[in-house]
């Protein structure tokens, strides 16, 4: 697996599910900020159905509907229907993530911890969910709050050693020596 950031802000998602785990997704991606989500549900459980509004469309997305996206989350579906969307998406090139069936993801959504703009993700390759999840939390207890606000100040220190000619090399000595001098890191 390669690890990448989505910007969800430029790329359409296909939102695939009935239940809360759909619902839980839906809130994520509307947390950050995505624009462009369709939610595909045949049966959604009500607060399902207020989050998406009119971004829902009341049966599962045909071959047309997975073309249009850029990705796509199966969740809570059955096997079956899964199986089916997922060969889909690969016939029509649309990635998809079938949650907790691996031999039907072309990625896997790891488990992250979010500052501002500071995030760190954990995964096993989605051999144990659970796992991920309890170091998620054990990392999440560590880096508090004002993580946020340090990668601010040190985000504007950079632009400005950059506007004095600073090249690569330099503003990494700059960086660590700043992140030294404020005992941010043992």
């Amino acid at each position: 697996m390669f690890p990448i950031n989505l910007d969800l802000t430029r790329l359409s998602v296909a939102l695939v599910g009935n239940g809360q785990s759909t619902l839980n997704r839906l809130r994520q991606f509307d947390g950050d900020g995505a624009k462009y989500v369709t939610v595909y549900s045949e049966d959604p459980i009500p607060e399902l159905a207020e989050q998406a509004g009119d971004r829902l469309q009341r049966y599962l997305p045909n071959s047309a509907d997975v073309n249009a996206a850029s990705i796509m989350f199966i969740i809570d579906l059955d096997l079956k229907k899964a199986a089916e969307l997922a060969s889909i998406a690969k016939a029509v090139g649309t990635i998809a993530n079938v949650e907790d069936v691996k031999q039907y993801c072309d990625f896997s959504s790891p488990a992250r911890i979010q500052r501002g703009d500071l995030m760190i993700t954990v995964s096993t390759n989605g051999k144990s969910p659970r796992l991920a999840g309890r170091i998620r939390r054990a990392i999440e207890n560590w880096l508090d709050p004002k993580w946020s606000e340090r990668l601010s100040i040190l985000a504007d220190q950079r632009e400005k050693w950059k506007a004095d000619g600073a090249d690569m090399k330099q503003l990494l000595e700059k960086t660590d020596d700043f992140i030294d001098r404020r005992g941010w890191l043992p």
